[in-house]
């Protein structure tokens, strides 16, 4: 897809319904070494996973339409059997196959389908913005040690259908996350004593360190569904940091071990104690945080366990 002008997209606006929008990419954004940089990585991802399998993937924009290797991959990576045909040649048997695959695709992405940026439509037409955003979400999900390349993004024109015509729209379309943030916080991890000195400052150098770590908890928790809006708060009963804990250092925590949903304080600090005697013993330096303090919300104390979470794992 080239322009909102390109030959190929007027057939489909033309007969499009009132309030249809369509996301086209920018031809510019195409010759980008960093989008290069994500397919390659992306092809050799699956190509690695399916290798078993003898399924060899050339480019994203055309082997990946007809849900084949969508497929292979939801029941290599997630055990997932479907009764689906392996080899479909028509257009409706493909769109019927793929329908099953993504809804399929969606529950172990735990994903809501209004808000996945892929559709059956868009897939089946090879649109690139939408397998791209399918493949990132799966490897975050079943393969979160993957390193993609960061602040991937393309230029995209977003055309709306209306009763007057066509509405276009220019605007940056992220397919990894951005990095501003956690190059800030980079650039604080280099000082001696980053988190002690941190809080000594104004408060809006503060309130951008802490959603600098509040991007790098959510992109390590996406995986299992989690969303942390609120750094002072969702912290106090240590339940979400042993996740994080387990998700960033490769290992599960048995369930019996801690509470899954503590009631009172007590089950709370049992939480919380645990989870800084892991980080101890994992060699994180800890020993002056009072897991008491983080209970209580302290914000000083909180971030200080996460900024050193993100110190030791900020490059993987």
């Amino acid at each position: 897809m080239a322009d909102c002008g390109a030959e190929e997209e007027k057939g489909e606006f033309g007969s499009a319904q009132g309030g249809e929008r369509r996301m086209i990419i920018q031809p510019t954004s195409l010759e980008d070494p960093k989008l290069n940089k994500l397919k390659e990585v992306l092809v050799e991802w699956i190509n690695k996973t399916l290798k078993a399998e003898h399924i060899v993937v050339r480019t994203l924009e055309e082997d990946l339409y007809d849900g084949l290797v969508f497929h292979h991959l939801l029941r290599r990576l997630a055990g997932v059997q479907l009764h689906v045909e392996e080899i479909v040649l028509s257009t409706d048997a493909q769109i019927r196959k793929l329908e099953v695959i993504l809804t399929a695709l969606n529950e172990t992405l735990e994903m809501n389908e209004e808000m996945a940026k892929w559709n059956v439509k868009l897939i089946h037409s090879r649109d690139l913005l939408a397998t791209l955003h399918l493949l990132v979400a799966m490897a975050r999900r079943f393969q979160p040690d993957l390193v993609l390349p960061v602040n991937v993004s393309m230029e995209v024109i977003q055309c709306e259908v209306t009763k007057s015509g066509i509405k276009a729209d220019k605007q940056t379309e992220f397919i990894t996350f951005q990095s501003n943030s956690i190059e800030a916080l980079e650039r604080e991890s280099n000082k001696d004593c980053p988190i002690d000195e941190l809080f000594k400052l104004e408060a809006h150098k503060i309130e951008t360190v802490k959603k600098a770590i509040l991007h790098f908890v959510n992109k390590n928790m996406s995986s299992l569904g989690l969303n942390v809006t609120d750094l002072d708060k969702q912290f106090a009963d240590g339940v979400i940091l042993l996740l994080l804990i387990g998700q960033l250092e490769g290992f599960f925590i048995p369930l019996c071990e801690f509470f899954l949903c503590p009631v009172g304080s007590s089950e709370m600090l049992h939480n919380v104690t645990l989870a800084l005697d892991i980080l101890i013993d994992r060699g994180l330096p800890v020993q002056s945080v009072d897991p008491q303090d983080i209970v209580s919300q302290d914000v000083p104390a909180t971030v200080k366990v996460l900024y050193y979470l993100f110190n030791r794992h900020k490059n993987k």
